[in-house]
């Protein structure tokens, strides 16, 4: 069943434990009694585990091996179904795309469900790294969750930023409900520490060009962190403030993750070979060409 489908029987009510509504977040104890109340349509037609075969096979893919891909997500993609359960989304044409090679046989009870290890909004493109077998699924995890892996993005803010570089500190916290994260610059029960790190690339028309490097990774971090600062991205309209306004009329917020650094690994690690590599995307909606290109030859110059 897929994940999206659980979630929505969960809210239905159709998911409860010890025959009472449960949240989503609850975690099962040693004799709790689930019952699940799944229509009988569902077990009697199997077809809802080839519904990835509608999604669109359109990937940019950046590196693919045995044992990960390596994806450059447009914006306006979803990472997974959303609520509206919404089929044409990364993990389905992922999916698509390894059945065709033959690399994901849906028949086969033991195979692994290819999986995203890192996920980005639906509307900031970028870098976006899945696993096919569960050893790499749970290595880079663990990368993931101990900030191992280096991840940048590439931003447009408004605003002159006060300095040209800095590392900026926050507290963060989710707000379920608005569906947005809210800033703290002190620390407050509940708020989770987040650090941003930020060099000024450019600055034109009261607007400033970004690097970003996360050294922590939360939900929106970027973008409520620096619309907490006064520097809301550029199009975003979920963090945006109202004194600016959005003259160049973006669809969705300048942001992109356009670069992802392995050096984590030991050398009896699996997925060593990774170590020293850099993957960055060949192209930015909102970046001239030229200028990217020139960015990204000075920027490949560190390493």
């Amino acid at each position: 069943m897929p994940k999206s489908l659980i979630y929505k029987c969960i809210r239905k009510k159709r998911i409860k434990v010890n025959n009472r509504k449960c949240e989503i977040s609850y975690i099962l104890s040693e004799g709790d009694i689930l019952n699940l109340y799944i229509n009988d349509e569902f077990f009697l037609n199997s077809s809802h585990n080839l519904e990835f075969l509608q999604a669109s096979i359109n990937l940019n893919i950046l590196y693919e091996d045995k044992n990960i891909l390596i994806i450059d997500k447009p914006p306006e993609l979803v990472a997974h179904p959303d609520e509206n359960y919404k089929i044409d989304c990364l993990i389905n044409r992922i999916k698509k795309y390894l059945y065709i090679k033959n690399e994901y046989d849906i028949n086969n009870n033991l195979t692994f469900s290819p999986a995203l290890v890192n996920r980005i909004d639906k509307n900031t493109g970028g870098i976006v790294i899945a696993a096919k077998n569960s050893e790499t699924l749970k290595i880079l995890n663990n990368k993931i969750k101990n900030h191992q892996i280096k991840k940048c993005y590439l931003c447009k803010v408004h605003g002159i930023m006060s300095k040209k570089s800095d590392t900026l500190t926050a507290y963060i916290i989710k707000n379920d409900k608005l569906n947005i994260s809210q800033i703290s610059f002190t620390e407050k029960v509940g708020y989770k520490k987040i650090i941003t790190k930020y060099t000024v690339l450019n600055e034109k028309y009261n607007e400033s060009l970004l690097k970003i490097e996360l050294i922590t990774g939360r939900k929106h971090q970027i973008r409520a962190h620096l619309s907490a600062l006064g520097h809301p991205i550029v199009g975003d309209k979920k963090y945006k403030l109202n004194l600016y306004n959005n003259p160049k009329k973006y669809n969705y917020q300048a942001l992109y993750s356009y670069k992802i650094e392995f050096d984590c690994f030991d050398k009896s690690e699996f997925l060593n070979y990774l170590n020293n590599k850099i993957f960055y995307v060949n192209k930015i909606w909102f970046l001239e060409d030229a200028n990217y290109a020139k960015f990204l030859k000075e920027d490949l110059k560190f390493f």
